[in-house]
């Protein structure tokens, strides 16, 4: 028999969304009046159609393969260099924010990507996530080898945990020691914090002061609306030597069913070796893209080019305010119905406190047999998201209206 890979024992009974869908499964098979009414507010899967930009653009290169003249097969691991071109050119050089075509790496999604990134770290790093977190930040180090075995409250020994509170705003604050790797998500996932330029200024000063690099997860970028507040990790001075940045079109560009992510590494980011010496990252992640992945499709990738048009702008543009104007009507319900509530403004999310000393799972309980209603619980993401559940706006305004009567009646 071939060894397995015993890290794997280490992890939670099940991953946090899959354990979702079973008790969602078991409620409508034994309720099945009951769940012609259920409404998904869990999994941050967005609702809405591919704007018609992208739709158009990805009909055009369906019908470029059809022609011989036209077709392509294997196409560059890195990305078109079209696509390449558009996101350095709109997402950061338009911005002020110096970023290269070639520092870009198209992949199929920033999920799988903040997973992949720990392929090229060694062993040996002291690893700092905030808490709540993610969950795919976690057990993809688990995986790796990076963790001893978690605690009662499902804490893994050799991980830094850095407490989220209403106190600090769900910001974590900076490490009292040096870390190797800090996971950092603004807009966040789940609680929908964001970082104002002064907090993220003192996170690169810390970075740089202890050679840390930050994975920085900016996939809700899109839903910042306040000016003030920055959409890149790279809008800070120094943070190109201490930064690595996915960035995702699943949740402005609807393509969480087509798949496209993005992963910018400044050529200039170094690295460690074991001798003492510098390495730079860059092509460490180029030659692990070009092994392990054979590149996003063509099709999708004129699919997501389209968005930079200005039709394609003005159809993203109104796809954020259709799902920020769901998030609005949720925080109000929420308020209104006495809980406490954080996110929802610059952030599809909303983080909201469990009444009456619920625990996080007892309430996906009650909203699911009460209301009919699937939200996510907040201790799927870590103990400090025990007590919290959180709520997604990714939904139809009729839903979102009609889940907003629920929570009031509840």
């Amino acid at each position: 028999m071939a060894y397995i890979n015993e890290n794997y024992n280490k992890l939670k009974a099940g991953y946090l969304f899959p354990e979702i869908a079973r008790r969602v499964k078991v409620f409508t098979e034994g309720n099945p009046e009951a769940a012609k009414r259920l409404i998904r507010c869990g999994i941050g899967d967005v609702t809405e159609a591919l704007p018609e930009a992208v739709r158009a653009a990805m009909h055009k290169a369906v019908d470029e393969m059809g022609d011989r003249a036209t077709f392509r097969g294997y196409g560059p691991e890195q990305g078109y260099d079209f696509l390449r071109n558009a996101i350095a050119e709109h997402d950061f050089k338009a911005r002020g924010i110096q970023v290269e075509a070639d520092e870009i790496f198209i992949s199929d999604g920033s999920k799988c990507d903040t997973g992949n990134i720990l392929d090229i770290f060694g062993a040996g790093n002291k690893i700092a996530i905030t808490d709540p977190v993610y969950p795919v930040y976690v057990d993809t180090n688990v995986m790796a080898g990076n963790t001893g075995d978690a605690d009662e409250n499902g804490a893994y020994a050799g991980l830094h945990y850095l407490k989220c509170t209403p106190a600090n705003g769900f910001v974590p604050e900076i490490p009292s020691e040096p870390v190797d790797l800090a996971y950092l998500c603004y807009p966040n996932n789940p609680t929908g914090a964001v970082a104002t330029r002064a907090q993220l200024e003192a996170w690169v000063k810390y970075a740089l002061a202890n050679g840390t690099t930050i994975l920085y997860d900016a996939a809700y970028e899109a839903f910042i609306r306040d000016p003030e507040l920055p959409r890149s990790i790279y809008e800070i001075e120094g943070a190109r030597d201490c930064a690595i940045e996915f960035r995702s079109f699943s949740k402005n560009g609807g393509f969480t069913g087509v798949r496209c992510g993005v992963v910018i590494i400044p050529k200039g980011l170094m690295g460690k070796t074991k001798a003492g010496g510098k390495q730079a990252i860059h092509p460490l992640w180029s030659r692990r893209h070009s092994t392990k992945f054979n590149g996003t499709s063509y099709i999708v990738q004129r699919g997501a080019e389209a968005i930079y048009s200005a039709e394609g702008k003005a159809q993203v543009k109104a796809l954020i305010e259709h799902y920020m104007g769901n998030a609005a009507l949720l925080v109000e319900a929420c308020k209104k119905a006495g809980l406490q509530v954080y996110g929802g403004v610059n952030a599809p999310y909303v983080w909201v406190g469990c009444p009456n000393g619920l625990t996080s799972w007892q309430m996906f309980d009650k909203m699911l047999n009460e209301a009919n209603v699937v939200i996510t619980p907040g201790s799927g993401f870590g103990s400090a998201g025990e007590g919290y559940f959180r709520i997604s706006a990714f939904n139809s305004r009729a839903n979102v209206e009609e889940v907003c009567r629920r929570i009031a009646q509840l």
